[in-house]
């Protein structure tokens, strides 16, 4: 029987199996780097991309922000306008009333009553003077009560003197200033 050595044949065919492994492992961690590659440059680029859109977004929201700012100053500055206005309105529409007031002053106070301050504080008016008689300070007050810009005296103190023979009454009394019913729908004409 003959004998034929197979030995390199076969170690022929393991070294190319071996070398064609080899060559299969090379190209395939070849093309793994390559698309590791490829998924980390577009991954950076998505990145950089997001991050120019942060930063476009971040500069339109400052924007946006002192645009805000400068809208809310504007309606502040429109309050104090507002605001100015409704002085000014209140002014013009209570100029009258303090000539009002020193008339019914002239037509109320009834002889014996002289009126030595008048202190007005919004619409409460405080009246010191001296009468003759406590009956003088209460036809006052009565006469202050009918009135149509005047309501609700309240006298505060009233003390009796006597100087040289001659009683006097010195008084303090409130009286709310008020606006008759037809002056103020003429005032909305």
């Amino acid at each position: 029987m003959t004998r034929i050595n197979l030995l390199p044949w076969r170690e022929r065919q393991r070294k190319e199996l071996q070398r064609q492994f080899a060559s299969i492992a090379a190209g395939a961690i070849v093309l793994m780097v390559a698309l590791i590659l490829y998924i980390h440059l577009h991954m950076a680029s998505l990145i950089d991309g997001q991050g120019s859109r942060n930063e476009f977004l971040n500069k339109e929201i400052a924007l946006v922000e002192e645009k805000i700012k400068e809208i809310k100053s504007l309606e502040d500055e429109k309050q104090n306008l507002l605001t100015r206005m409704d002085v000014i309105q209140q002014l013009q529409t209570r100029r009258p009333e303090i000539v009002h007031l020193f008339d019914e002053f002239v037509r109320n106070v009834p002889e014996g009553v002289y009126l030595t301050g008048v202190t007005q504080s919004n619409t409460t008016v405080e009246i010191t003077g001296v009468a003759q008689s406590n009956a003088t300070v209460s036809t006052f007050m009565r006469n202050l009560d009918e009135s149509e810009w005047l309501a609700d005296p309240k006298l505060e103190v009233i003390e009796a003197n006597l100087k040289d023979r001659i009683r006097t009454s010195t008084f303090t009394l409130h009286v709310n200033q008020t606006v008759p019913v037809e002056d103020v729908s003429d005032e909305g004409l």
